[in-house]
């Protein structure tokens, strides 16, 4: 991959002129690489990644992963599944899987009810799923390369003999 893509990467608030010194372009060439990939479509957006752990806000957002079995279509296969799937706005992602489950999807709701209703009205009764497993996120320790809380103080009190 890219070297410019490999830092925006890891940090998409990097400016053409801070990526210019890192490879030693010109920052205007590194504006043009920028331009051409968002032309692309290969930066797809910038992303801020959030700790909502962290926020005190009484309100939080439940988690959970979904592993999908569905029967593809003659001549449309998973993609067309996976688009009926993915179009749900409660989806944040949808995979395509090898193993027991073909699709493995990341839900959100405002409670577990609100992801029991979209996978007992919405996804569960569609025609060619199989079957599902769901699995609530509990905590989240590590999303996309980052660790979300810094390493916490051990908290065990000392026993001696």
């Amino acid at each position: 991959m890219d070297e410019i893509l490999e830092i925006l990467e890891k940090d998409a608030r990097a400016s053409a002129q801070e990526i210019a010194k890192m490879t030693g372009k010109s920052a205007k060439s590194v504006s043009e690489a920028i331009k051409k990939y968002e032309k692309q479509g290969v930066i797809l957006k910038y992303k801020t990644i959030i700790n909502k752990e962290s926020l005190k806000v009484n309100h939080k957002i439940v988690r959970a992963l979904i592993e999908v079995s569905v029967t593809p279509q003659k001549n449309l296969g998973f993609d067309f599944l996976a688009e009926r799937i993915y179009k749900f706005p409660e989806v944040k992602s949808c995979y395509l899987v090898s193993g027991t489950f073909d699709l493995l999807l990341v839900i959100e709701g405002r409670d577990i009810q609100t992801v029991a209703s979209f996978v007992a009205e919405k996804l569960a009764p569609m025609e060619h799923v199989r079957a599902t497993v769901t699995h609530f996120l509990l905590k989240k320790y590590k999303e996309d390369g980052d660790i979300l809380k810094g390493k916490s103080e051990n908290r065990r009190i000392a026993i001696s003999y």
